[in-house]
């Protein structure tokens, strides 16, 4: 019998912590990673994952930008939010500002996958942002499409409760078992670190905001009922998206005018690990043209 994978931990996917304000409560940490320099970049995670989804494009995009990646409350290693306090887009966009604020950085780039991608267009619309890429954002699902995605999801959670550590580390030591467990949302799963697998599988586990996000995701689609104007924006969809259907991306530029609509060949619903020089490609080109609409206005 072969031996069992042991996970390791290695030390480039350490993260510290920033406290954020809630107002008339307490606050709560949120952990980040934070590297390069030049302008500000925030990077944002789909629902049940953690900041380490951007690991594979942390190093080009640092590169450039002073790229902050940041574990949404309730997931990875940041707090859940107080009791009673609702994870919906009305609080999460200023606690987000907040955050930025607290480290330093304002009005930054910011690239979301998934649930990040909402907030990463939130973020614009309420000028957050000096540019926007939105990786398959979520919220611009019909009901049918909404109840399919929810049901994956709740699926791969109980998958991921239901394996204990020593048999996750087996399972995720094959390229079939990494296929298995991610699947759903890499189109090519058996390029992920058997590492990667098993953190990944412990933060859907244990994310205490699973449930309540997907509670405000029964609310009505998101629908920007203004154009997110004076920055770029992009949407980006993998053409192999197993959860969040590509004709959804149709509809989110639809639904924003001005938005740039751009596929991802050959990638799943969280593109970062299928295609990480296309995604890198996509954020800094979004993040370039802000730039040069800034030089442009400082020189007209």
């Amino acid at each position: 019998m072969p031996a069992l994978y042991t996970p390791q931990t290695p030390a480039r996917v350490s993260a510290t912590t920033v406290r954020v304000s809630l107002p008339g409560g307490p606050g709560v940490e949120m952990a980040y990673a934070r590297r390069g320099a030049g302008e500000p970049m925030l990077l944002l995670h789909g629902v049940g994952h953690h900041w380490q989804a951007w690991e594979p494009v942390l190093t080009v995009l640092a590169g450039s930008y002073d790229v902050i990646a940041l574990d949404l409350p309730g997931f990875g290693a940041s707090r859940g939010l107080p009791d009673g306090v609702s994870y919906a887009p009305e609080t999460m966009v200023p606690l987000l500002a907040r955050a930025c604020a607290a480290l330093g950085v304002a009005r930054p780039h910011v690239a979301g996958n998934s649930l990040g991608g909402l907030l990463a267009l939130e973020l614009g619309l309420h000028g957050h942002a000096r540019s926007v890429t939105a990786l398959a954002p979520a919220g611009f699902y019909t009901v049918p499409e909404r109840r399919y995605a929810f049901a994956v999801l709740r699926g791969m959670r109980a998958g991921a409760r239901a394996l204990p550590d020593p048999l996750l580390g087996l399972v995720a030591r094959s390229a079939a078992g990494r296929t298995a467990l991610t699947g759903t949302i890499y189109a090519r799963p058996g390029r992920r670190s058997p590492d990667a697998v098993v953190a990944e599988t412990r933060a859907l586990r244990g994310a205490a905001g699973f449930d309540p996000v997907l509670a405000q995701g029964r609310r009505p689609e998101t629908r920007f009922t203004q154009d997110i104007t004076g920055i770029p924006v992009t949407i980006a969809w993998g053409d192999r998206d197993r959860l969040l259907l590509r004709r959804q991306g149709v509809r989110a530029r639809r639904t924003i005018p001005g938005a740039r609509l751009v596929r991802l060949r050959g990638c799943g619903h969280v593109p970062m690990n299928d295609d990480p020089a296309a995604v890198a490609r996509v954020v800094t080109e979004t993040a370039r043209s802000a730039e040069r609409k800034a030089t442009e206005a400082v020189l007209s």
